[in-house]
């Protein structure tokens, strides 16, 4: 099967009519997943305030971090496969029901252990909630013009939600203490959760194949070490025994997961859907626009306070005008997928962040400079946020709604881990220079060379005859 993305598809650029009741569907998911968003990036400026409350050591911080990322990536592939098999809306729901109740522990929490366990719990109900999340709104609106709207909004509160979660963070620390961050999420998940049952339709497969379990433990538990090693080594880098351990164990797992599902009958994951050009080459996209960015994130705020010295509100400002650039991309990226097709516009927006990371260089100490980087990282943005769509689109286009489960599992997997390895294998140049000016621009040097590359590699691996975008597997002729 292929899709031709070679000429212009004039009906798709006229913007798809929803009905009220599509838009409060589309309203329910994703507020989900901006709430998500919002989680990753919300508590970050009120760690060094959370500890002195809790009395938590500079060192354990750290796991304010990891609690949420361990359970929020290592559980999405099996949710996904879950919801598929026994009901996403039903997952979803839990989901947001255990999202809120473990916001509420975390903003009451009385000491570390009662904290850290809302942050885990919050993870898990983030784990559901994502991939079900997702496959609901794939499920609910069909391909084309109308799925392509509903991902592009997701795809900007998803861009949009981590950047408020950096401004309002501050804003809220300052203003009302750090618990008030966490009762936000809570706010969100309690507004979003009596709305839910009346409006989401009820989605799963409709055979009940058994659950692939050692497919499962061997993903889960191989995701979850991968991401505790790369998120342990953002703080205290890969000579630590525990990082190398995970690392190493992580590796093994997943190959031994590759090896189950090739043998299983029932697979959790199933290997011809990874073989398809679009599923393989898109989630490689996504993974390295999510990683690359997220990168640029975190140097240019420590370059912005340290090397300039700009305070935490302005350095918030310059973000906040990056997510408000991003959520204006986000109106016309469906249009220009529409009019160049997902796998252009993925190359394109991959192209464009490289070139505009690439203009960071030229940062230096000068004033000018904050004016450089707001720019620059601005419109970097919008790109990424092209590339998110676009790769969301490339992985889930072709994909049957018995699997879009799987396929979403498969997309926001990619979200997780792009965003928690990028930091800790090339931030980990700017923390540990001498001179900080001197490794962000190391990093920025690498992370254009890596996106540009990707963007070359992804281009090959997505064409064929005459510029077509092939949606069969990767060996097929």
């Amino acid at each position: 099967m292929a899709i031709d993305t070679t000429n212009p598809v004039p009906d798709s650029l006229d913007t798809p009519r929803l009905s009220t009741r599509d838009k409060l569907v589309l309203f329910v998911l994703c507020a989900a997943q901006f709430m998500v968003a919002l989680d990753f990036s919300v508590l970050n400026v009120a760690l060094p305030v959370l500890g002195a409350d809790l009395g938590m050591s500079p060192s354990a911080l750290q796991w304010a971090v990891t609690a949420f990322a361990l359970p929020s990536g290592g559980f999405l592939l099996l949710f996904g496969r879950i919801g598929d098999l026994y009901g996403r809306r039903k997952l979803f729901l839990a989901g947001l029901a255990l999202f809120g109740a473990a916001s509420l522990l975390a903003t009451f929490a009385w000491d570390p252990a009662s904290f850290l366990a809302g942050r885990a719990l919050q993870g898990l109900g983030a784990a559901a909630i994502v991939p079900t999340g997702m496959s609901l709104l794939t499920t609910t609106f069909p391909e084309g013009p109308a799925r392509d709207r509903a991902l592009g909004i997701s795809g900007t509160l998803l861009s949009l939600g981590f950047t408020v979660g950096m401004v309002a963070g501050g804003t809220l620390t300052d203003t009302f203490g750090w618990r008030s961050t966490m009762g936000l999420l809570s706010l969100f998940a309690l507004t979003v959760l009596p709305l839910a049952p009346g409006l989401l339709p009820e989605s799963r497969t409709t055979d009940r194949p058994r659950l692939d379990v050692p497919g499962a433990v061997t993903v889960t538990g191989g995701l979850l070490s991968l991401i505790y090693a790369l998120s342990t080594a953002a703080d205290h880098g890969f000579a630590r025994t525990d990082v190398l351990i995970t690392l190493v164990a992580g590796v093994l797992l997943l190959a031994a997961f590759v090896t189950i599902e090739s043998r299983t009958e029932a697979p959790l994951v199933s290997l011809p859907m990874l073989r398809r050009r679009t599923v393989a080459w898109g989630n490689i996209g996504g993974l390295v626009t999510f990683s690359m960015m997220s990168t640029v994130v975190f140097v240019l705020t420590l370059y912005l306070q340290e090397v300039l010295h700009l305070s935490a509100f302005e350095t918030g400002l310059v973000f906040g005008v990056q997510g408000v650039l991003s959520a204006v991309a986000g109106t016309y990226a469906p249009r220009v997928i529409g009019r160049f097709g997902p796998r252009r516009t993925l190359v394109g927006s991959l192209v464009g962040q490289g070139i505009l990371i690439a203009a960071l260089l030229g940062l230096g100490t000068g004033s000018w400079s904050v004016w450089l980087a707001t720019a620059a990282v601005s419109l970097a943005s919008m790109c990424h946020l092209g590339a998110i769509i676009s790769y969301g689109i490339t992985v889930t286009s072709g994909v049957p709604d018995e699997e879009q489960g799987l396929a979403t599992g498969l997309v926001t997997s990619t979200q997780q881990v792009g965003i928690t390895v990028g930091i800790p294998l090339l931030g980990v140049l700017a923390t540990t220079s001498d001179d900080l000016l001197s490794g962000v621009h190391t990093v920025l040097a690498l992370d254009t060379v890596i996106v540009l590359a990707a963007a070359i590699l992804v281009a090959t691996g997505l064409r064929v005859r005459s510029g077509t975008v092939e949606a069969e597997p990767v060996g097929a002729r």
